[in-house]
């Protein structure tokens, strides 16, 4: 054997040092913040960093998408393979955000439904529903579906698809103090209600109402018109209410009844369902009075889309899903 020389005896020394000593742990990486998503459409599930599996073991294969039952030229959409639904959040049980700030409800299912058997991805555009014609018009939105009652002056400037039928009913605090039974009860004291809407109207004696409004019913009993309180938003009317400010707030039935049989304790619809009427799916038409004017390709599809739902019991299950089967319609 060698003799190993003092520079080398050094060398060695520290070799073993050095594979002895304890190693250094290595910082873990930093997380990286998520992205907080947009609350008016669903997103994307995240991207799963976990390495993938051995080439070995065949991945398991993305089920087929069904056959679209209409296609959309991609011209004609506001984003290319997208359904956007332009959509007045919150409005229960038709629209409504969830816990996790995800769009839920009758309209988000019927819409979700038809973008699936379009072959196109949805997305909800939360819009005012006082403006959301326009936004439909300026091409924000490719359709509505915002439990919009058809009306004459609504069909002047898009194309309506009828889908669902609903009233109007009058909510009051529990026990309804104020003794409201009837609109007539209302002549004199305040009401609630959305912008834009068809209770506004009602109450007003405006848009389809003219002449034979609340306000005018009461007037010729020679009483005082009510005292129409309009919000912004639907969530807001009703606040109105809670806060005492109003003796009762007017909106569509099937809301009026979700918020009673949410807050049993707090609210009560009064009187009986008026005004039913059928709720339409908005199309632009393309033209200045949409009255008389065909439905244009997109319109086309999602009537397709929605007869087709309407033909194997999709949409009957889904209105069923939210205890409003009896607002069901059908198309010819």
């Amino acid at each position: 054997m060698k003799r190993l020389s003092f520079v080398s005896l050094i060398v060695v020394c520290t070799l073993l040092l050095a594979a002895c000593a304890p190693a250094t742990p290595v910082p873990a990486p930093t997380a990286v913040p998520a992205v907080p998503t947009d609350t008016t459409a669903p997103q994307a599930a995240p991207t799963d960093t976990v390495a993938p599996a051995p080439t070995a073991v065949p991945p398991t294969p993305t089920p087929a998408a069904p056959t679209p039952v209409a296609q959309i030229s991609p011209d004609a959409l506001a984003q290319k393979g997208h359904l956007l639904i332009c959509s007045d959040i919150p409005y229960p049980p038709q629209e409504f955000f969830d816990e996790n700030g995800n769009p839920q409800g009758l309209d988000i299912e019927i819409g979700t439904e038809i973008a699936n058997r379009l072959g196109l991805k949805v997305q909800f555009v939360n819009s005012v529903f006082d403006t959301i014609i326009a936004a439909v018009t300026s091409g924000k939105c490719d359709i509505i579906i915002s439990a919009q009652n058809i009306t004459a002056d609504r069909q002047k400037q898009v194309s309506m698809i009828p889908y669902f039928e609903a009233g109007q009913s009058f909510v009051a605090v529990k026990g309804n103090p104020n003794n409201i039974n009837g609109p007539m009860d209302l002549c004199g004291k305040s009401v609630a209600a959305e912008s834009g809407t068809t209770e506004v109207d009602y109450l007003n004696g405006t848009g389809d109402y003219v002449g034979k409004g609340l306000t005018q019913q009461c007037q010729a009993a020679g009483q005082q018109p009510p005292q129409v309180v309009v919000a912004q938003k639907d969530s807001d009317a009703l606040q109105q209410l809670q806060a005492n400010k109003v003796v009762a707030y007017f909106a569509d039935s099937p809301v009026a009844a979700y918020y009673t049989v949410q807050h049993p304790d707090l609210f009560q619809t009064v009187g009986q369902v008026i005004e039913p009427i059928q709720e339409g799916i908005s199309v632009p038409c393309g033209v200045a009075d949409c009255t008389q004017a065909p439905l244009t390709p997109v319109g086309q599809a999602v009537e397709t889309a929605l007869k087709s739902m309407m033909a194997d019991g999709t949409y009957l299950k889904i209105l069923t899903k939210w205890n409003l089967a009896d607002g069901a319609v059908t198309l010819p």
